[in-house]
């Protein structure tokens, strides 16, 4: 990896708005003659789950470093993110094709982030509706050229005919996606992990997709508020559901139970940082903030200090 990893790794990932809405053009790829599919675990019955590592964007893993997966019903399928390149999206796909023919009618994407999104090219040509958070649209254009660049960077030469897909469905309270007597029902939420978090749940197994609204063992990212995201947790802790899908951690954990560590590491978060602004400690040493989880969490070095310094821009103007 070139000079300034930890920068590049970061604009990979979170990215930074950019000047120009517009992404530079990616050249066509053809598909591969043969791309190994994604290991799956079926966690219901007919929902299935790629539980990704805990991993940081990179060339022997094709960006596919998020949890991806796919709910098929009687007459269609619903992809529920789909990685970070058009090869892992194709990986993804070649899964989904070992178990059903059935058309892919959605793809859904559970927020901006590229690991989640950047895969959505292996299912345009399925006819399929791309479907996400009504400000989704927005804080992809706004992130476009930086994901494309950053991630092509990383990845390096598998991240060829990567493209944003953006969503032409957007949900901006709940929507409801019949797959043919099956129901997935989506529900936008306001600014947490990122400005553009949905949640899928499905209704025959009361299977819920968190995307990254939940961490499970790989360090939360915080890309949004931090009240923001505490609040919306403690909504979702509200809810019931059989089990739940983690943007990151195993393909399902119980629920509530699983929200645990995360409430306690933003907790722990949003102490030390509040404090620090308190006490007028400068956002340069933001980073120190919450070390003591350091053992608790894959990735801590990657992104706590980024969490931090994030949590004190919002908190010192309160």
């Amino acid at each position: 990896m070139r000079a300034g990893p930890a920068v590049a790794i970061l604009a990979a990932l979170l990215g930074a708005p950019a000047a120009s809405a517009q992404a530079p053009a990616a050249p066509a790829a053809d598909a591969p003659a043969a791309v190994s599919a994604l290991p799956m675990q079926e966690v219901a019955p007919g929902l299935f789950v790629y539980a990704a590592p805990y991993a940081l964007a990179g060339r022997r893993n094709d960006g596919a470093i998020a949890n991806v997966g796919f709910v098929i019903g009687r007459d269609a399928v619903a992809v529920i993110d789909t990685g970070g390149s058009l090869r892992a999206g194709q990986r993804l796909l070649a899964a989904l094709r070992q178990r059903t023919a059935l058309p892919v009618r959605y793809v859904v994407n559970t927020h901006v982030h590229p690991d989640h999104v950047l895969g959505n090219a292996a299912f345009a040509g399925e006819g399929t509706t791309f479907v996400g958070h009504h400000a989704l649209p927005e804080a992809l254009s706004a992130r476009a050229a930086d994901y494309l660049r950053a991630n092509a960077d990383l990845v390096g030469p598998d991240f060829a005919g990567t493209r944003i897909v953006p969503p032409t469905l957007l949900v901006s309270t709940s929507l409801d996606l019949d797959l043919g007597g099956r129901v997935l029902h989506l529900e936008a939420w306001p600014t947490a992990h990122t400005n553009s978090d949905l949640t899928v749940r499905d209704r025959e197994t009361d299977t819920w997709f968190l995307g990254d609204l939940l961490f499970v063992g790989h360090v939360p990212a915080l890309d949004g508020r931090l009240s923001g995201w505490i609040e919306v947790l403690r909504r979702l802790r509200a809810e019931p559901a059989a089990r739940v899908v983690p943007g990151h951690g195993p393909a399902s954990v119980p629920w509530p139970a699983a929200a645990g560590p995360i409430d306690r590491y933003l907790a722990v978060l949003e102490t030390q940082v509040r404090a620090m602004v308190r006490d007028g400690v400068p956002i340069g040493e933001a980073g120190d903030a919450a070390r003591t989880e350091a053992q608790h969490w894959s990735l801590f070095d990657d992104f706590n200090a980024r969490n931090a310094t994030t949590a004190y821009q919002e908190l010192e103007w309160e």
